[in-house]
């Protein structure tokens, strides 16, 4: 992390305790718990990212999501001229 925000989070006791002996348990340091909190955010967002997605295809009959898919992975192949 070269470019970095500094944030201030309030979490509850609880939390702290766990994620802490999680990390100790692991051979973690302090520092780690920075990385730690930045992987666990962006798999939340990508997790949030994922479900809206598919909340917008739920009426989609299979089938017909299955064929659009296979379009777009097909587009996605093509080389770029």
């Amino acid at each position: 992390m070269t470019d970095t925000t500094r944030w201030t989070v309030s979490v509850s006791r609880n939390t702290d305790i766990a994620v802490r002996s999680y990390l100790a348990q692991r051979g973690m340091k302090k520092g780690d718990l920075s990385r730690f909190i930045e992987e666990a955010v962006k798999w939340r967002v990508l997790d949030q990212t994922v479900a809206e997605a598919r909340s917008k295809f739920e009426d989609m009959d299979p089938a017909e999501l299955d064929a659009l898919i296979g379009e777009a992975a097909a587009a996605a192949r093509q080389p770029v001229a």
